[in-house]
């Protein structure tokens, strides 16, 4: 478990560009005051617990400045002048060794082009093709690249079904893979556009690791988030052959209504992204991080392949720990 550490600024300690009121102690240390102006809104929810903690929040301001009650916010900017990216669960389908299977020990994981699946079968997803852009930066090291990071990157097919999960392809382990940032922090996967299933904003999850050394243990994990695809992309997107179901489903959802980007509309996680369905598209993110502190994302709930899963990727599970503001199942 890592702890948040100060660094030494001119004025003393700091923690996100906050001097400590209580210079010869640990961060944890420092009082509720200074807890509330660190954590962001999800954060400080889960430490002060439910309504009780989201009214004691408004009495004593998050210290983030400009964000009204219920509208949520990420993580306090730091010195950088950059916000960490929220952190959200890593859903019912990682693959990532919380709940059982773990696809990050297998050869063949480190890879660019995830559209195929690698071992014994060499399956590939169908749809319009999605080249999508992480840039890694560290907000307590003034938001310099986080070069060697290994990115973790998975996702639902056209269809909304899940590769190792979803009974159609519980046998595939497509649309997953890991790259490691390059010296400008970033990391490109090559894939197809992710359905719109029940309940859900079409989306990418990703996990960052200190080094592909460590992607095999997730308690190493610097962070858990998901990457929103825009509206008008999607549209487009959806509005092509084989993509038929999420047209439904997307006019049912606005990323204020979603389980997971509805605490902030995804403002920090909506990818920049041009192109068009006929050539593809390429969408781009800036993930902001703190690598001192320890993620607050929830763990995939207990399960395995067996387990199934309805038509469109809905999900079977209950909701995991840190799911979105409805209650719904996440992933």
């Amino acid at each position: 478990m890592r702890k948040p550490k100060a660094h030494q600024t001119p004025d003393g300690p700091a923690y996100q560009g906050r001097l400590l009121p209580n210079p010869g102690e640990e961060v944890v240390d420092q009082g509720l005051g200074f807890d509330l102006g660190t954590l962001s809104r999800r954060r400080a929810l889960s430490f002060l617990g439910g309504v009780g903690g989201m009214a004691a929040l408004a009495a004593c301001g998050s210290g983030s400045g400009g964000t009204t009650a219920g509208e949520g916010t990420a993580s306090a900017a730091s010195s950088s002048g950059l916000t960490e990216i929220p952190d959200e669960t890593n859903g019912p389908y990682p693959a990532d060794g919380t709940n059982g299977i773990n696809v990050l020990d297998k050869d063949g994981i480190v890879r660019q082009d995830i559209r195929s699946s690698f071992g014994d079968s060499t399956t590939t997803a169908p749809g319009i093709p999605l080249t999508f852009e992480l840039t890694v930066l560290d907000i307590v090291n003034d938001g310099k690249p986080l070069a060697g990071a290994a990115v973790y990157a998975w996702q639902c097919d056209r269809d909304g079904n899940y590769s190792l999960y979803s009974d159609a392809i519980e046998n595939e382990n497509y649309l997953r893979g890991v790259q490691v940032a390059d010296d400008d922090g970033r990391v490109r996967f090559v894939s197809v556009f992710p359905a719109c299933y029940p309940g859900r904003w079409p989306h990418v999850h990703f996990e960052v690791y200190p080094g592909l050394d460590s992607i095999t243990d997730y308690d190493k994990r610097l962070s858990t988030s998901q990457m929103a695809l825009p509206k008008d992309v999607s549209d487009t997107v959806f509005a092509t052959d084989g993509y038929e179901s999420s047209v439904e489903n997307l006019s049912k959802l606005t990323l204020k209504t979603d389980n997971v980007f509805g605490d902030d509309g995804g403002v920090h996680q909506v990818a920049t992204t041009t192109g068009s369905a006929k050539a593809g598209y390429t969408a781009k993110l800036t993930v902001p991080i703190d690598t001192t502190t320890e993620p607050t994302a929830g763990n995939a709930p207990g399960g395995g392949p067996g387990g199934g899963q309805p038509p469109s990727g809905a999900p079977t599970d209950g909701p995991p720990p840190g799911s979105g503001p409805t209650g719904s199942p996440d992933s």
